[in-house]
């Protein structure tokens, strides 16, 4: 009796010993596959391969589109991977291009990045770009209507309604210096008004925030500003000179001296020409400031932030002159007298 009992519980223990065997093989058989399904599905001659992410994706369907396209090996491993990320909101639409190289892991770091969205356009304008200038480019990447563009921002009344301080500015007066430069994200089919409305809006905020507190003391018009600043902008290469840039022209126009700038020239010619002749300076134009004095009409550039707001916070210096150096830098040597000017050496 006690064998037969003794017996039994060997068996049973053997039964269990077995059982716990088999659960720690299966756990480790899982854990294994697991760890396999979160490899690339080719490591070593991964392919690069374009996938569309459809906007309000789940983390199922985007597993699905990743198994569809040979990214992953497995849908469930993908799923579970997302989840121990707590990555589960971030994955984002957009088109992407992935590669077969790629571990799980990095698949839902680069769809978590967000990828490139094909209804979106994104475009730079550069500091100093004139309208024409900006026209050109946004034309030639297809985005506007190169005569549509010009057209409408030939005239402020075609947006002063919907921006008001656009009315400071005088009738007939065009946009020149108001479509702020920075980069800017529209859809495809964003139209010409928008663009235009899109970057008056942003010269609009720089304004507010960074020009408008500072006006107080400078005794010029919201458009003498940006015409003062669109020069500095084509005269200055360097931020730091912007202000003493800025110095020599408010100098001159207290003493309404002819501010004598080359970029005003420029405008007119409509090229950047290195070494202005005499006779480029006796061009007769209302925009020439070697025959005129005060400042231009309106402006001749857009200008960026640094030289918006040098012109109304122009340093403290008396200097009048100011030279190009011949050094590269782009920088420039200042002088109080035109002595000093015609002396100052290019090349200090």
């Amino acid at each position: 009796m006690d064998i037969a009992r003794s017996k039994k519980k060997r068996r049973k223990k053997y039964k269990g010993l077995l059982f716990l065997i088999f659960i720690i093989f299966t756990v480790l058989l899982i854990r294994q596959y697991y760890k396999n399904g979160l490899m690339a599905v080719a490591a070593e001659n991964p392919t690069d391969i374009n996938i569309q992410i459809p906007a309000g994706s789940s983390s199922s369907k985007i597993a699905t589109i990743l198994k569809e396209k040979g990214l992953i090996k497995n849908e469930l491993i993908f799923k579970i991977a997302v989840k121990n990320k707590d990555a589960d909101g971030s994955l984002k639409a957009g088109s992407y291009t992935l590669n077969t190289g790629m571990n799980i892991y990095k698949l839902i770091d680069e769809l978590s990045k967000g990828g490139k969205n094909d209804n979106v356009i994104k475009f730079t304008i550069p500091e100093g770009y004139e309208i024409r200038q900006i026209a050109d480019s946004l034309a030639e990447k297809g985005i506007v209507d190169k005569d549509r563009f010009l057209e409408l921002a030939s005239d402020k009344k075609n947006f002063q309604d919907k921006f008001p301080i656009l009315k400071e500015l005088e009738d007939g007066q065009g946009l020149e210096g108001f479509l702020y430069p920075s980069t800017y994200e529209i859809y495809v089919d964003t139209t010409e008004e928008d663009i235009i409305g899109k970057m008056i809006s942003q010269f609009i905020m720089i304004y507010e925030n960074d020009i408008e507190p500072n006006r107080e003391g400078v005794d010029l018009s919201l458009n003498e500003i940006v015409t003062l600043a669109s020069i500095i902008e084509r005269e200055g290469k360097l931020d730091e000179e912007r202000e003493l840039i800025s110095a020599v022209f408010h100098n001159r126009l207290k003493l309404q001296m002819p501010l004598q700038s080359c970029a005003t020239v420029q405008y007119i010619l409509g090229e950047r020409k290195e070494v202005l002749s005499k006779k480029d300076t006796k061009i007769e134009s209302d925009f020439n400031t070697y025959i005129h004095q005060g400042l231009p009409p309106a402006p001749i550039a857009s200008p960026g932030k640094e030289s918006l707001i040098a012109a109304v916070k122009p340093a403290d210096v008396d200097y009048m002159f100011f030279r190009t150096k011949e050094d590269g830098t782009g920088g420039h040597t200042f002088s109080r007298t035109y002595e000093e000017h015609l002396n100052a050496n290019p090349n200090k």
